[in-house]
């Protein structure tokens, strides 16, 4: 009885996930809707850190301002959101050390 309450539950999860992944691959956007999707990683992210980069250090606020400004310089480049992440991790390592 339990083991088929979870694979309900990993059903119930995991179907809501995999359809739109079906679905979007046989939909043809316009231009201006791609370029707002491809947005949405970048959104996202400086959503959830923007918060955390002032508090890097409390008594050295510059340091995560820094860590996110390259961040922006890399995600302005185009590169991919990993790098633009890996790249404010090591410039706010460097600058702690």
């Amino acid at each position: 009885m339990i083991f088929a309450i979870i694979i309900g539950m990993a059903l119930v999860t995991m179907i809501p996930r995999a359809i739109p992944a079906f679905i979007v691959d046989k939909l043809q956007f316009k231009e201006w809707v791609n370029r707002w999707l491809n947005a949405i990683p970048f959104a996202a992210l400086g959503a959830l850190i923007f918060p955390g980069i002032l508090n890097v250090k409390p008594d050295q606020p510059h340091i995560g301002l820094v860590g996110g400004a390259v961040a922006v310089v890399l995600a302005y480049l185009g590169l991919n959101v990993i790098v633009a992440v890996l790249g404010a991790i090591v410039t706010v390592f460097l600058l702690t050390m």
